[in-house]
């Protein structure tokens, strides 16, 4: 079987991290999902966007050492199971994390040179301020909780492999597509890539 990539993707709250792996083909890429003790939002779907647990699971889970990472954040955990690596190889298909930065770091030590981090910046806070105002999902305190979290997340960037501006979707969305077909041209790393996203 040829080398799978293992992107990592990180960056704030309301940044459009989801929006831009959703150009990426389900054919060939692996979106793996994580687990989560926050409600859902409105819209969201169990077991596409995360799978909704209890917070007892969830600690049930990190004791018999289920998590490639978890962290706790704005009182919630989020963590990513190991069989989410299994799941993608079953299927050789690329493997996406969306994970926070602290995760990152994690599942960029377990995978060593094999994962490619990205890091999804706003072009400014502002605009992140009404990316998430406009949301509509949290209150004006989560919105403030949220931004100082953006501000740490933001002074990590440096740690990622590339990071993308997200600007302008068109632009961003053509980076990343870039990103992934300059990885697969690697000698480790090269496989047939569908056409249809270039």
């Amino acid at each position: 079987m040829d080398k799978i990539l293992v992107l990592v993707v990180s960056g704030p709250s309301g940044v459009g991290k989801s929006t831009l792996l959703s150009y990426l083909p389900k054919e060939e890429f692996y979106f793996s999902v994580s687990h989560t003790t926050r409600p859902p939002r409105r819209g969201e779907r169990p077991g596409q966007d995360y799978y909704f647990v209890k917070e007892e699971k969830f600690l049930e889970m990190i004791e018999k050492d289920e998590f490639l990472e978890w962290v706790k954040v704005h009182s919630y955990y989020y963590g990513t199971a190991k069989s989410e690596i299994d799941q993608a190889l079953s299927q050789k298909k690329h493997l996406v994390f969306d994970v926070e930065v602290i995760g990152a770091g994690k599942i960029k030590a377990y995978f060593g040179g094999q994962a490619i981090s990205i890091f999804i910046a706003p072009p400014d806070l502002f605009t992140l301020k009404e990316r998430l105002e406009g949301r509509g999902t949290e209150d004006e305190e989560k919105v403030k909780q949220r931004l100082e979290r953006a501000k740490f997340e933001l002074s990590l960037l440096g740690f990622y492999d590339y990071v993308i501006v997200n600007n302008n979707l068109e632009r961003a969305k053509n980076q990343l597509f870039s990103i992934v077909e300059a990885e697969l041209c690697r000698p480790f790393r090269q496989k047939e890539f569908l056409s249809k996203i270039f």
